[in-house]
């Protein structure tokens, strides 16, 4: 089957899926109309930007089509079978952003409100920050795609996040109702209702990928799925509450991060030179800036609600200027590591200025640096993207 048959068949029924979901999720006709114009100009960005980054990557024989196999039509040196994914993308990824994300009346507790409610614990926008330091780890030891790194990238796509940020949502619902951050992006109110069934899934979508990831594991690997997977564990059950732990949270929240590349390197087979210590060892102290930054938003709520945390303990001010500190560490280590490494040590720097503005703040005026959060999560969309460039080079 040729590509432009295979694309028309896939794409056909995704446009049909996004419609009936969009009229299904947007009752009033002008968000209808808000959505499809949203939906036409995010996807004519998107074409340019395939147009131009394909071409780029043809252009530098990273990989190329096989002629009998496409239509020969091209924009730039881009086939136009190549615009079938961004295509599919834009079409039904808001739709089910609009269905799994709309609020239905509290009382309905079944399985449509779970599986909405299960969606929004896993935070989607958190998701590319596991999957993609596993897929870009096993890409860069193997130079190949193939069913692990597939298998391995959705696992921590979804059901790693699920049930990440699922159990912390069960077992901090009681703090979580007095946080008013809880409820959006930045966390979810999980009835409790709903908590028997959000560990019971995050269990059964685990189980068959770690049986998987077992069976074809090394020693490195075994010891880096079991490291993962118990800081994942760890953080938020009771009894290990590593989150209350001063310290131990940031560096198990940095783990959350760091394992996924870890088990991609172990899986793939690589051998941790100095270079892949120097990486991780750079990564590992970022993650520990990030999670220190992000606690001190809520030094308030979780004073009230008795927990600990590093911000809790050594306050808003010290705590701004510990992450500022991480990021700087994590910056000069890159500059120690081979080429693309110490360009990307320039990627610390958006981080830092979004962080250094508020390196005098009090506790009284902590929650400020909501703000700057949420810009640290649109940074890591920005700055990803300059990885990606950077190992595209290479």
């Amino acid at each position: 089957m040729k590509y432009l048959a295979l694309t028309g068949a896939v794409l056909a029924p995704i446009a049909a899926a996004s419609v009936l979901i969009a009229r299904r999720a947007n009752h009033d006709a002008t968000r209808r109309r808000a959505h499809w114009g949203a939906v036409a100009l995010a996807g004519a960005a998107l074409i340019l930007l395939t147009a131009i980054f394909d071409s780029l990557m043809i252009g530098a024989d990273l990989f190329y089509y096989a002629e009998d196999l496409i239509s020969g039509l091209r924009i730039g040196l881009a086939p136009i079978e190549d615009f079938a994914y961004p295509i599919a993308g834009i079409l039904l990824l808001p739709a089910l952003w609009w269905l799994f994300t709309a609020r239905p009346p509290a009382a309905q507790v079944g399985w449509p409100r779970a599986l909405r409610n299960l969606f929004w614990a896993s935070r989607p926008i958190s998701w590319i920050n596991t999957a993609y330091p596993f897929a870009a780890a096993m890409v860069l030891t193997t130079g190949r795609v193939d069913a692990l790194l597939v298998l391995g990238t959705l696992y921590y796509l979804v059901p790693y996040n699920l049930a990440l940020y699922g159990i912390n949502d069960v077992f901090d619902y009681e703090s979580d109702l007095q946080n008013p951050r809880k409820g959006g992006i930045e966390g979810a109110l999980l009835a409790p209702a709903l908590h028997r069934i959000t560990l019971g899934v995050a269990l059964v979508a685990n189980l068959p990928f770690l049986v998987v990831f077992v069976y074809r594991a090394n020693a490195v690997a075994l010891a880096a799925i079991a490291i993962s997977t118990f800081a994942l564990l760890a953080y938020s059950v009771p009894g290990l509450r590593f989150k209350e732990r001063p310290i131990l949270d940031s560096v198990t929240s940095s783990a959350h991060f760091v394992t996924p590349a870890v088990v991609g390197f172990a899986l793939a087979g690589a051998d941790f030179t100095a270079p892949h210590l120097l990486i991780l060892v750079a990564f590992f102290l970022w993650g520990m800036a990030a999670h220190a930054f992000g606690a001190v938003q809520d030094v308030i709520p979780d004073r009230a609600a008795g927990i600990g945390s590093v911000a809790t303990v050594f306050g808003a001010l010290v705590t701004v200027r510990i992450s500022l500190a991480l990021w700087l560490a994590a910056g000069a280590l890159m500059l120690f590591t081979p080429m693309p490494g110490p360009v990307a040590a320039l990627i610390v720097v958006p981080y830092l200025v979004n962080c250094a503005p508020y390196s005098k703040i009090t506790d009284g005026a902590a929650h400020r640096t909501n703000r700057a959060w949420r810009r640290f999560i649109w940074l890591n969309y920005a700055c990803g993207f300059l990885v990606t460039i950077l190992l595209i080079a290479m």
